[in-house]
């Protein structure tokens, strides 16, 4: 019934969903970009529900109080304390060496833009998740002038700067999408 749900969202939105094929795996640090809008996290967890994928994202801890903390679980949140002793990066790595199966999914920072203003560079956190985890990082889109989105291809993490170059010419050459990089220490 959900799956059945998730693809009439894609049907009546006008929105239409691509998956390479061979792409996902029991674990990965899956990132999405374009985000224009919060129908792409409606659309994002659609297609998860198609394609039968439990998912986790990082939620500041402060949010999970009240009746929204049930909430925030069922959608796979993971409460982060930004002020606690270990870095996040760690304690990602000890969910994916703890668990059988575990997709992680970020929006980077600096996905969203507002109002026509340029991008900022995005920010890399989950190429560091990834890297420490030992897991491909697939990536995902939405691209709204298509309504067009899906998931499009993974690398797996070994220098910084040559994987989000690789990043950046990807969603470039196959969704037509600018991802701005930083500049990076060599």
């Amino acid at each position: 019934m959900k799956k059945q749900l998730a693809k009439s969202i894609f049907k009546l939105s006008g929105w239409s969903y691509h998956i390479e094929p061979n792409t996902l795996e029991n674990k990965q640090v899956i990132i999405g970009f374009e985000h224009t809008s919060n129908m792409d996290a409606v659309l994002s967890l659609a297609l998860f529900e198609i394609l039968d994928i439990k998912i986790h994202t990082l939620i500041k801890k402060e949010l999970f109080k009240g009746p929204l903390k049930p909430l925030l679980e069922k959608i796979g949140g993971i409460p982060v304390d930004r002020k606690a002793s270990k870095d996040i990066v760690s304690q990602m790595v000890e969910l994916f060496e703890t668990h059988e199966s575990f997709n992680l999914v970020i929006a980077p920072e600096a996905t969203r833009a507002k109002n026509g203003e340029a991008r900022k560079s995005i920010r890399t956190g989950f190429w560091h998740i990834a890297k420490a985890a030992n897991v491909p990082i697939v990536m995902m889109y939405a691209n709204a002038k298509t309504k067009e989105g899906g998931i499009l291809g993974k690398i797996y993490p070994s220098d910084l700067n040559q994987d989000l170059k690789t990043i950046q010419r990807l969603y470039k050459d196959k969704v037509g999408l600018d991802v701005c990089i930083p500049e990076t220490k060599q």
